[in-house]
């Protein structure tokens, strides 16, 4: 019994590890990409269009992971794919805790008004299904990267609110709020210094999880054309173009698909294993 209980107390560090170590080692590829990238990501060869792995007969050993239908490497792709990714998940991701945790922060601790249409912005923005409002704000205000992180802001920014409103509402009832208050700490004063280092170990779970998030919805979004130019590399082009091909050519599909999935369980156990290590009830 002992034994099983170490185990599982073992296993938000071994989460942490395993996770922390995937996502540095792409942040590493991503910004060192022109550097280590074997071939220019769009120079195209039709020549050697599909050539399999390396350790597949016929492969060529200058293309590590292969080719698409046009020539192009797909390992350098991946590697200028992920600076996409990275860009969008760090920027909306950081915007998105910026804007919904300054508003859940004011809705759980202010309450009155403010609150109250607080709330009902939220209860309306998700009435939206997420993905389709995304795809709506791109149709209207065009494509590109900026683009992309303006929707995942404007639709995310909710899942913030509403946590951190409610643990804002939670710690505020509790005694050291009204002692700061009785020791002549302004309501601002109080939520900046004794609220929000509370709220913070939670609000650091939920943005690496929006990380994730967002890298998905780029995906997405790049899967339909909605994204970038279709020239430039991402993990959901190459996943649309390896669709085309999966009879003729499976490692087109296959390698962005597993990066973009090891990508978002990396943000996904990061985030909790950062929940189950800094919260003490769950340690």
């Amino acid at each position: 019994m002992l034994d099983a209980r170490a185990h599982v107390r073992r296993l938000p560090g071994l989460r942490l590890w395993l996770s922390g170590g995937w996502l540095t080692l792409l942040v590493l590829a991503a910004i060192f990409a022109p550097l280590i990238s074997p071939h220019d990501p769009l120079a195209q060869d039709l020549f050697a269009g599909r050539l399999p792995p390396v350790w597949e007969q016929g492969a060529d050993p200058a293309y590590l992971l292969g080719t698409d239908s046009l020539g192009r490497d797909l390992l350098s792709r991946m590697l200028y794919g992920a600076r996409v990714a990275l860009i969008v998940a760090l920027v909306a991701g950081t915007l998105t805790c910026l804007i919904g945790s300054a508003l859940g922060l004011i809705a759980g601790y202010f309450r009155g008004w403010a609150d109250l249409v607080i709330s009902r912005l939220i209860d309306i923005w998700m009435a939206f299904p997420p993905v389709l409002f995304a795809i709506l704000l791109i149709a209207v205000i065009g494509t590109g990267l900026t683009s992309v992180i303006v929707a995942i802001v404007v639709i995310d920014w909710t899942r913030f609110a509403r946590v951190v409103r409610a643990e804002a509402m939670s710690q505020g009832a509790m005694d050291y709020v009204a002692s700061a208050q009785v020791a002549g700490r302004t309501r601002i004063g109080t939520a900046l210094a004794e609220i929000l280092p509370n709220v913070l170990p939670t609000i650091v779970a939920l943005l690496t999880l929006e990380m994730g998030i967002a890298v998905i919805v780029e995906a997405i979004l790049s899967f339909v054309n909605l994204s970038i130019s279709t020239d430039q590399p991402t993990w959901g082009g190459m996943i649309a173009e390896g669709r085309a091909s999966i009879y003729q050519a499976w490692w087109v599909l296959v390698f962005p698909l597993f990066t973009l999935f090891l990508t978002v369980l990396s943000f996904s156990q990061f985030g909790e294993g950062l929940k189950e290590h800094f919260d003490p009830v769950l340690r």
